[in-house]
C-alpha cells in the first residue's frame, strides 16, 4: 500500500442495501466504494464532480474494477468505505478501496478510474492542482 492518505466515509446499511435475507447485495458494494470515491474527491481534494466538469472540461470515469468478497456485510451495519491513491499516470488514477465493520475487512477493491474531456471522452491529464494533491 502507499504513503497516500486513506480517506473514510461511513455507511449505514439500509433494507435498500440488501437482498431479502438482509445480506448486502453485491451491487451495492460498488455504489457504497462510489460514494466513498465522490466524498475523496469533495473533501480531499476540494472538487464535487460538477466543479471538474465546470472548471476542467472533465470527468472521472471508472475503467476497470476488480473487487473481492470475504466477508458479507448485514442489514443495519456501520460501515466504513475508504478511498486511497495507489497510483497516479497521465490521464490514469488507481485506488484502493475496502469496505470494514469495525476492524473486520468484508470488501476489497481496485479501481483505476481515466481522466476524459467531457467533449470527446477521450483521455485527458490528470489537473495539475489533483496531481500535486495526491503526490503528497
Amino acid at each position: 500500500m502507499s504513503e497516500h492518505k486513506v480517506f473514510a466515509l461511513p455507511v449505514r446499511v439500509y433494507f435498500q442495501d440488501t437482498d431479502a435475507g438482509g445480506v448486502v447485495y453485491h451491487g451495492s458494494y460498488v455504489n457504497f466504494m462510489e460514494r466513498a470515491r465522490t466524498e475523496w474527491l469533495r473533501e480531499v481534494c476540494g472538487y464535487s464532480n460538477g466543479a471538474l466538469m465546470k472548471e476542467f472540461g472533465a470527468v472521472f470515469v471508472v475503467r476497470s474494477m476488480k473487487v473481492d468478497y470475504l466477508k458479507p456485510a448485514l442489514l443495519d451495519d456501520l460501515l466504513e468505505v475508504t478511498a486511497q491513491v495507489r497510483d497516479i499516470g497521465r490521464s490514469r488514477v488507481t485506488l484502493v478501496q475496502t469496505v470494514k465493520r469495525g476492524e473486520e475487512l468484508l470488501t476489497e477493491g481496485e479501481v483505476h478510474l481515466v481522466c476524459v474531456s467531457l467533449a470527446s471522452f477521450k483521455p485527458v491529464s490528470v489537473p495539475e492542482v489533483l496531481r500535486a494533491q495526491w503526490k503528497n
